[in-house]
């Protein structure tokens, strides 16, 4: 028996900045039929220019509504979305999903069933439509998070999209998936921008001895601060919660270093050891044993091309790779980062093929 809710469409996207403009592009290249609103005439001009689907008429009626506006007017417009199709599903992309239900819960109680809240873990340093893919989602997580209330059908229809979308959906309360952003999103990015901060009085002189790691601990403090404003607004709760326990610990520190305690310090970084080992592996799998061969490479057209054209004759898969420029010299020293009973036979491999390798 076919499921009379199956996603059929039409789809309409409310908001067409990157996130709001892929799913439109990933449901129409699915043959969905999707229509487009935004408060800004240009973007839903641009979004109908890449083949998302068209301006939304008087009389449309979407099976479906998603809503991808910035995280401050997220209730108001999803209540909105649910007044204006009666008969519709309403979701949304946004990041914090507690405070906009607390405000459906307020403002649209009857319909509150009609609305399950999604979040899909993706996104790019670009903004607007032109920024847009049909593949942003592949392979990414998509939150999906029904509450009490919700009706099954509505949450089986977001999870249909999260997977038309080539995302892998995965079911969350709203408030555990505010406790979960707020531990690896949303506390991360504030630590890294106190980080940055520090970065942007210090002396020029010591900027110069900058490397990869401070790179790696600030790369996301350079996001928008408007925006993670109101995203760290909107999951106030769940973050000075987690903010509130890394103040504890980080009196501890002081504590430590200023006592010269070795041992309450060893603590505390090996507790920061065992949480990069706790981050799920490659493909959501548990981590596994893996070193690092570091390749010093010229700053010329072609040569990463034939580093890797090299590393593949190998036989050994490269599980990640990062790069590191030197600031006297016009080389990078890319990392390549290997099983840890492969690294030696990559290194043997690219010596042999004239390239400046070590562990």
């Amino acid at each position: 028996m076919t499921n009379p809710r199956a996603l059929r469409g039409p789809v309409e996207i409310v908001g067409v900045g990157l996130l709001g403009t892929s799913v439109a592009l990933a449901c129409a290249a699915a043959g969905l039929e999707v229509l487009l609103s935004d408060a800004v005439a240009s973007h839903v001009r641009t979004a109908t220019g890449l083949g998302a689907g068209r301006r939304r008429k008087p009389g449309d009626a979407p099976q479906l509504v998603v809503v991808a506006v910035p995280p401050a007017h997220l209730g108001e417009v999803i209540s909105q979305a649910l007044a204006d199709n009666p008969d519709a599903v309403v979701t949304d992309v946004g990041s914090v999903k507690a405070s906009p239900l607390a405000y459906v819960r307020e403002h649209s109680r009857d319909d509150v069933r009609r609305y399950v809240g999604g979040h899909p873990m993706a996104g790019s340093e670009r903004s607007g439509p032109l920024a847009a893919t049909a593949t942003l989602f592949e392979g990414r997580p998509w939150a999906v998070t029904p509450h009490a209330e919700a009706d099954a059908e509505a949450t089986d229809l977001v999870g249909e999209l999260a997977t038309l979308c080539g995302a892998v959906p995965l079911t969350l309360s709203p408030e555990d998936h505010d406790q979960a952003v707020a531990r690896t999103s949303h506390v991360p990015h504030l630590m890294a921008a106190l980080v940055a901060g520090r970065l942007a009085v210090a002396p020029e002189g010591h900027l110069g001895l900058s490397g990869q790691g401070v790179r790696d601990v600030t790369r996301v403090a350079a996001g928008d601060p408007g925006l993670y404003g109101q995203i760290v607004a909107g999951n106030a709760r769940a973050v000075t919660g987690l903010l509130a326990e890394v103040r504890a610990q980080l009196d501890e520190m002081i504590a430590a270093v200023d006592k010269g305690d070795a041992a309450a310090l060893d603590v505390l970084l090996k507790e920061g050891q065992a949480g990069t080992r706790a981050i799920p592996g490659k493909h959501g799998r548990p981590q596994t044993a893996q070193a690092s061969v570091y390749v010093t490479v010229p700053d010329e057209p072609g040569n990463l091309a034939r580093l890797f054209a090299d590393a593949g004759e190998s036989g050994v898969n490269i599980e990640d790779v990062r790069i590191d420029h030197d600031p006297g010299r016009p080389v990078g020293v890319m990392e390549l980062i290997v099983a840890a009973d492969a690294a030696d036979q990559m290194q043997t491999v690219l010596e042999s093929r004239g390239w400046v390798a070590h562990r």
